[in-house]
């Protein structure tokens, strides 16, 4: 199955020794495109920093949403391929 297959790579990798940096380097893809898609989420949704300074609680709600829908597109990318 697909599960075995991808836990025997996570072994090798593991074994060799190269186990931390491919899992860091998976970290950093992640944070790379969940900044990329929470500055697209911001300018279609015109998050700015102006609406920051004329109306903070809003600008907070909006982040806080725009974050979590990032987030959840680059696991379901990412981490569950």
């Amino acid at each position: 199955s697909e599960m075995c297959i991808r836990d025997r790579y996570y072994t090798e990798l593991f074994l060799e020794g190269k186990l931390n940096e491919y899992l860091h380097d998976i970290d950093e893809e992640c944070h790379e495109m969940l900044d990329r898609i929470v500055e697209k989420m911001k300018e279609k949704q015109d998050v700015t920093e102006q609406l920051k300074a004329e109306n903070q609680m809003l600008w907070v709600g909006k982040m806080n949403n725009i974050i979590a829908c990032a987030e959840a597109v680059v696991v379901r990318e990412v981490v569950y391929v």
